[in-house]
């Protein structure tokens, strides 16, 4: 038997994997880690949701088989909510599909549209499964670089024109994992219109379209007219509900596409438990004010991360949305790469970080800090980090002699 399958030798090593080994040994050997590394919402899921799963799970009816594209009820809520959010109108019948999170939806998508040798463009830094959804289906991607001063939609451009084939999809991400980037409702109407003219399919990710920190609300590509003939967007309850472990997610959008993804579901799955679809419904049609609990909860730990990280000698831009920070890497450690930065801070300050290279290579200089924990905890990684950066901390461990060279404070 060979040593690897075709689709897992098209994987790279898992470039967090070092991280979490050492964040492993670290809380082993009993040190108080304070993870910032997953974006793995810490509160609790509302109330009213929990108390409605409890409510649904002791009907012994919803304890069989669901539907792979979702209960009925929830779609129809989904569509109240892009009505009331976005003032665009969905088939609940035609134009959603519920998925086990974006993610699964995003990965089966790809599976459906993709043919072996087709070409895919996709931002870099991003989310992984942006790539690899369609790396694993057999596609080749090409990376559209994004982030601080860097004009996306001509890079996108330039990618379309130099692609041989030309690219079948391209994948949008805003509000941005990792980068934090917002656009305004002008960026995808030149999308729109672009990818129309090119016969390109657009695939957006709006799971951060709750958690945002300005007056100016993250639009949908589907408020553009004529975007529906295109375009597909993901969407999930995970961040805008605390709900990422029941993994509920939507697909919504163009009916041909749709469609694509409702019948390789048919065949891989039975829809999420019922209850649980159950719940979800009530979540989006109850009381929303646990949204905006959760974006305040947000802004307060991203005003206390930043400006503490500002007055500790690390500036670092405020995230307009999401709940991360997209970080440069400090000048005088910039050189060892941001595994090695990320291994160092652990080492140094107990802090974990995810490494920018893990989200591609032009993430290489910057890490991802994730507002996952409260105020006080982040006080707690702001002093820790201050310390490290002045040189008063901990022996390093596990960090290679040219880490540790590059890390050691100048001399006087």
């Amino acid at each position: 038997m060979k040593d690897e399958f075709y689709r897992i030798k098209r994987l790279p090593p898992y470039v967090f994997a070092e991280v979490n080994a050492l964040k492993a040994r670290a809380r082993a050997a009993g040190r108080d880690v304070i993870d910032l590394g997953m974006g793995n919402p810490d509160q609790p899921t509302p109330p009213h949701i929990v108390e409605k799963l409890i409510e649904a799970v002791q009907n012994p009816r919803a304890h069989g088989y669901s539907m792979s594209k979702g209960i009925p009820g929830l779609r129809r809520a989904y569509a109240a909510y892009y009505r009331r959010r976005f003032d665009v109108d969905l088939d609940p019948e035609t134009e959603i599909i519920v998925t086990l999170g974006s993610k699964e939806g995003l990965a089966n998508l790809a599976q459906a549209i993709t043919a072996p040798g087709d070409n895919v463009l996709v931002p870099n830094p991003c989310y992984p499964i942006h790539a690899f959804g369609f790396i694993m289906a057999g596609a080749s991607v090409r990376h559209v670089p994004i982030g601080p001063g860097i004009d996306f939609f001509s890079e996108l451009k330039r990618a379309a024109r130099h692609c041989v084939p030309p690219p079948i999809a391209v994948v949008l991400n805003f509000p941005a994992n990792p980068t934090a980037q917002t656009v305004g409702l002008d960026f995808y109407a030149e999308i729109v219109d672009f990818c129309r003219a090119h016969d390109i399919i657009v695939l957006s990710d709006l799971a951060y379209a709750e958690i945002y920190f300005g007056d100016k609300k993250p639009p949908s590509i589907l408020e553009v007219p004529g975007a529906k003939d295109i375009a597909v967007e993901f969407t999930s309850l995970s961040k805008t509900y605390s709900m990422a472990g029941w993994r509920i997610g939507f697909a919504v959008g163009n009916k041909r596409l749709i469609g694509a993804l409702a019948r390789v579901k048919s065949y891989l799955d039975y829809g999420a438990f019922t209850p649980i679809q159950v719940a979800a419904t009530a979540a989006l049609n109850g009381p929303q004010d646990c949204i905006d609990e959760v974006r305040k909860r947000y802004k307060e730990r991203r005003d206390v991360l930043v400006d503490g990280l500002r007055q500790a000698g690390w500036p670092i831009p405020d995230p307009e949305a999401t709940m991360f920070a997209w970080a440069p890497i400090p000048e005088k450690y910039r050189a060892m790469g941001s595994l090695a930065f990320s291994k160092l801070l652990l080492e140094k300050a107990n802090v974990a970080v995810a490494p920018g290279i893990g989200f591609g290579e032009y993430g290489e200089g910057y890490v991802r800090i994730a507002l996952v924990e409260n105020r006080q905890r982040l006080r707690q990684a702001v002093r820790n980090i201050k310390h490290f950066l002045s040189g008063r901390n901990m022996p390093l461990e596990g960090v290679s002699a040219t880490e540790r060279a590059v890390a050691a404070p100048p001399r006087d």
